[in-house]
């Protein structure tokens, strides 16, 4: 059993492309990946529930690694890229966090929020009264039908 190991691992370590995808040069930022795209899927949610803090950190973090995967030899242009992605969509969730905490994008949501809500009890009243009328409309249709069946 040993010597069969041995023999598929002889067999991917010869060929150069199995030997890099075996490795944790590309199973490292592969699974590392989930975190820029968290990000990018965030991008979409409300600025309120970023954390300042940790995307800072997260920056920090991916500026290190990016450096970090240029040191090593061999290059690791797939670590330095998934770094280079999460680096880019952290600053941007950066911005939107400080755009909402400090720059006043907390008070234009608010104020978005409420006149969303007024147009919104608006066009329900209307929507009412367009029911109400075709009800209406329904119930004299039906008594003209009648008549005329009746007759």
């Amino acid at each position: 059993m040993a010597a069969a190991i041995k023999a598929i691992n002889a067999k991917i370590r010869s060929n150069p492309t199995l030997d890099y995808f075996c490795s944790t040069h590309f199973w490292g930022p592969a699974s590392n990946f989930g975190i820029p795209m968290a990000a990018i899927a965030d991008m979409k949610k409300d600025p309120e529930i970023i954390s300042g803090p940790f995307t800072a950190a997260l920056s920090l973090y991916s500026g290190t690694f990016m450096r970090y995967s240029m040191a090593v030899t061999p290059k690791n242009y797939l670590l330095f890229a998934c770094h280079f992605i999460n680096f880019g969509s952290q600053t941007v969730q950066g911005y939107r966090w400080y755009d909402y905490w400090y720059m006043g994008g907390r008070a234009k949501a608010q104020s978005l929020k409420a006149e969303t809500e007024g147009k919104a009890s608006e066009l329900a009243s209307k929507a009412e009264g367009v029911f109400e009328s075709a009800k209406g409309s329904v119930k004299e249709g039906v008594k003209e039908v009648q008549k005329k069946v009746g007759s």
